[in-house]
C-alpha cells in the first residue's frame, strides 16, 4: 500500500524507486490514533502512514508488523504537523490545514487487487488507475480472492485446484494448499477448480469441485467437510455460521461443526452470489441479499425467511 511509482518510472524499476525514496525520508511530525491503537506519521513527500501499534507491540509481530497498514497521499509537499482529535486527524503542509475522519482513514485502501483469465493476480493504485505489480503462480485462470482483514495478504482460489496465500508486503506467495489432493476434499467427478472462498482470522473455507470445507491455515489442515453434494458458488463466514449458495434454489447454514442447520429457499433457481450488508452507519438495512439465474435479488431481513425481491 506504498505510494505507486509515478508513470515516468518504468514499472520494473518499482523496488529501487521505494529504496530512493525511503533514503530520502524526512518525517516531520506524528500523532496517535484516539483510541490509542494506531500512529500516524507524515513525511517530506507529502504521506501519512498508519502502524498499527497493537500489532506491532504483540508477542506474536513480525517485521510485516511494523510497516504501515495504509499510506495515503496527504499534501504536495511535507506534511509539518498533525494533530488528533476524538474524530480527526488534523495535518498542516505548505500553506494548508486538511482535516481527515480517523474512521475514515483506518479503513482506507488505496489499492485494488483484481485477477481472472490470465493466471495472475494485479495489484492497481487507485490514486493513479495504474497496474503497480503482478504477482504469478496459478497455473490456470482465477476464480475467487479473499483477503485477510488483520493481515497484508490475500488469498485466491482457481482452476488449477490450489488456494494460494500472497503477502502483499512482500509481493510473493506464501503458502499453497492443493485441495483436491486431500482425499477427504476430492471429488474427481467434479473437477479440481476452486470456486468460492472465504477467510476469518486463521481459517479458511473453499469449495467447487472439490467439497466445501473449512481450513485451518497455520497448519494446512482440513477440519470439517460440509455434506453438500452440488458444487458451491459463494460461501461466506457469518457470525457462528457458514452461509453457502451454489446449485439450486437454497441459502446453506452451516455449523462450523459441518451440520446443515438450514436451508433457506430463494425465488432464484440458482445462486451465484451472496452479499450481507453490515454498514454500521445504516443498522435498518441489515440484510442478506442472494442472486443468480433470474432478474431477482432476494433480500434477507432475518436469515430464517426471504422478506421480499428486488428485481431488475
Amino acid at each position: 500500500m506504498e505510494r505507486a511509482v509515478p508513470p515516468t518510472v518504468p514499472l520494473g524499476q518499482m523496488e529501487v524507486f521505494q529504496a530512493l525514496q525511503r533514503l530520502h525520508m524526512t518525517i516531520f511530525s506524528q500523532s496517535f490514533s484516539p483510541c490509542g491503537k494506531f500512529l500516524a506519521a507524515g513525511n517530506n513527500y507529502g504521506q501519512i502512514a498508519v502502524f498499527s501499534l497493537s500489532a506491532a507491540l504483540s508477542s506474536e509481530a513480525k517485521e510485516e508488523s511494523k510497516k504501515p497498514i495504509v499510506t495515503f497521499q496527504a499534501h504536495d509537499g511535507p506534511v509539518y504537523s498533525m494533530v488528533s482529535t476524538d474524530r480527526h486527524l488534523f495535518s498542516a503542509g505548505d500553506g494548508e490545514v486538511k482535516a481527515w475522519l480517523w474512521a475514515e482513514i483506518l479503513k482506507k485502501e488505496n489499492s485494488l487487487i483484481l485477477a481472472g483469465g490470465d493466471c495472475q493476480l494485479h495489484t492497481m493504485d487507485l490514486e493513479t488507475g495504474t497496474f503497480t505489480r503482478a504477482l504469478r503462480g496459478h497455473t490456470d485462470y482465477i476464480h475467487c480472492l479473499a483477503l485477510r482483514e488483520r493481515n497484508p495478504e490475500v488469498l485466491s482460489g482457481g482452476e488449477d485446484g490450489t488456494v494460494r496465500l500472497w503477502d502483499l508486503r512482500m509481493a510473493k506467495e506464501v503458502q499453497t494448499i492443493e485441495v483436491y489432493k486431500h482425499e477427504e476434499c476430492s471429488r474427481p467427478h467434479n473437477g479440481r477448480w476452486i470456486g468460492c472462498l472465504a477467510t476469518d482470522s486463521d481459517w479458511m473455507v473453499c469449495g467447487g469441485g472439490p467439497a466445501l470445507t473449512l481450513w485451518h491455515l497455520r497448519s494446512s489442515t482440513p477440519t470439517t467437510i460440509f455434506p453438500m453434494w452440488a458444487p458451491q458458488k459463494h460461501v461466506t463466514f457469518y457470525q457462528d455460521l457458514i452461509l453457502s449458495a451454489g446449485q439450486g434454489p437454497c441459502v446453506n447454514q452451516w455449523q462450523l461443526s459441518g451440520e446443515l442447520k438450514a436451508q433457506v429457499p430463494g425465488s432464484s433457481p440458482g445462486l451465484l452470489s451472496l452479499s450481507l450488508n453490515q454498514q454500521p452507519a445504516a443498522p435498518e438495512c441489515k440484510v442478506l441479499t442472494a442472486a443468480g439465474n433470474s432478474c431477482r435479488v432476494d433480500v434477507f431481513t432475518n436469515l430464517g425467511y426471504r422478506a421480499f425481491s428486488l428485481s431488475f
